[in-house]
């Protein structure tokens, strides 16, 4: 395919990648002037109805996600029978190149990389979409940028040694060798994973412990969600790096849930004639399993500043009710004419803590300088009736409600109680039935400027 010009708009210039369903090109897009990737379903599929419609799927479901750990999607469409998506090309290598090349990383770029392949995984839950084929080949690194989550694809693989990544991170190599593919797969079902400091001391005891939880066997005593994953890694990285304290030294992990006592079974005898179908299920369990705790882990690049500090994560929230994406649209400033750092708005709903919005610098209290308050606006999409709004800052003591309406200039509802935000504050909406919502900061407390790092809402 090669040479070809894909809907009179892509050319086809480079076969980069292929896999058993699909294959992908560079392409350069003559309409916008700029290289993109093109992903073209095998031709074969074609006419299969059930795998065309997975396909479509895929690029319908990762267009809604908007995050800059996940790899966005430009358009899709249809030539001569065969179906195509155009995502953003992103030039570099991806991880298990790098994990070739370097590994074992430092503990702190190897959790760096955690945490930004479990954001990217954790906003994709939130929005409903699992990846099911979670790999290092599947993280792009762009040079000098943040890593890209790639290929929601299909397929769902079985490839027990392309997962576990942050293991392979931390210590070069996967738990588990053997002849062939079952032979790992058993080694996955009976053997407990190895301990990362049986082959790496150096590693602290306390993010031993978080990889040997969230790779348990029992889904009961793995961490019970992505977001709860990732604020352990957080946690992580504020421990000693040295791997190496004294025998007696306290080490924090997240707690497990409550649970009951539980009875071994007795080993049973093998049947005569085993079928082969408990083996399919095992091994399609066992991909599940791996690629979800193996999509917690991505890269913010060891050469990557970080631009505050990594402690705070809340945006998967634990209410009730669906997600609701919301947009962060401009500062909201109607007692002021300078603008509250409008053009940072975007980045307190981008699904990464690590940047936020900001209100402007003050020397006084709002109510001195004649201001009853500063906030920051936010899309909804359409009128919807939210049920709470969930606010994550690194500047914590000041006081602030939720405000809705149905324009940008007609906010005048004030829509929940009024609160002194903490790292991560839940306002309770009550009657709300809006588009725009506007968190509406009254006092700055003991700051001199706030910073909200995420808003996440549910409905």
């Amino acid at each position: 395919m090669v040479g070809e010009l894909i809907a009179e708009r892509y050319e086809l210039e480079e076969l980069i990648g292929t896999g058993g369903m699909s294959s992908v090109y560079r392409a350069n897009d003559r309409l916008l002037e700029r290289a993109v990737a093109l992903k073209v379903l095998h031709e074969q599929f074609g006419d299969d109805d059930e795998q065309v419609e997975r396909f479509r799927h895929e690029a319908r479901a990762v267009a809604q996600l908007s995050h800059p750990n996940i790899v966005t999607v430009i358009d899709r469409g249809e030539q001569e029978g065969r179906q195509f998506i155009v995502f953003e090309c992103v030039d570099g290598e991806n991880l298990k190149e790098l994990i070739v090349r370097e590994a074992p990383l430092s503990e702190q770029d190897a959790v760096m990389l955690a945490l930004q392949i479990a954001r990217a995984l954790a906003f994709a839950h939130q929005h409903g979409l699992v990846h099911r084929d979670v790999k290092p080949q599947n993280v792009l690194l762009p040079e000098g940028g943040e890593a890209k989550v790639t290929d929601f694809g299909i397929a769902r693989s079985l490839d027990v040694q392309g997962g576990i990544v942050l293991y392979e991170l931390l210590t070069g190599e996967v738990p588990f060798t053997g002849d062939n593919f079952v032979a790992v797969a058993m080694r996955h079902i009976n053997e407990p994973v190895p301990s990362v400091r049986e082959r790496r001391p150096d590693v602290s005891p306390r993010l031993d412990a978080a990889v040997r939880r969230a790779l348990a066997k029992s889904p009961r005593d793995r961490f019970p969600s992505m977001d709860a994953f990732a604020s352990e890694l957080q946690a992580s990285l504020a421990e000693p790096q040295n791997g190496t304290g004294p025998a007696d030294e306290t080490i924090v992990v997240a707690p497990k849930p409550d649970q009951p006592p539980r009875k071994r079974r007795p080993p049973r005898a093998p049947a005569e004639r085993p079928s082969i179908w408990p083996l399919i299920l095992l091994l399609a369990g066992l991909a599940v399993l791996a690629g979800i705790f193996a999509a917690a882990f991505a890269f913010n690049g060891p050469r990557t500043q970080i631009k505050k500090s990594l402690g705070i994560d809340n945006s998967g929230g634990s209410g009730s009710g669906k997600a609701v994406h919301l947009l962060g649209m401009t500062g909201y400033d109607p007692f002021g004419t300078g603008g509250e750092h409008d053009q940072d708005a975007k980045l307190a709903t981008d699904g990464n803590a690590t940047t936020f919005w900001e209100t402007e610098h003050y020397n006084s209290p709002l109510s001195a300088i004649g201001k009853q308050g500063v906030g920051l606006l936010l899309d909804a999409g359409r009128p919807r009736k939210l049920s709470e709004i969930t606010v994550t800052s690194d500047t914590p003591g000041f006081t602030a409600e939720i405000k809705a309406g149905s324009s940008p200039t007609g906010i005048s509802s004030v829509v929940s109680g009024s609160q002194t935000a903490a790292r991560s504050t839940k306002f309770t909406l009550h009657g709300a039935n809006a588009r725009y919502y506007v968190v509406w900061i009254t006092d700055l407390g003991q700051n001199d400027q706030v910073h909200v790092d995420e808003v996440t809402a549910r409905g």
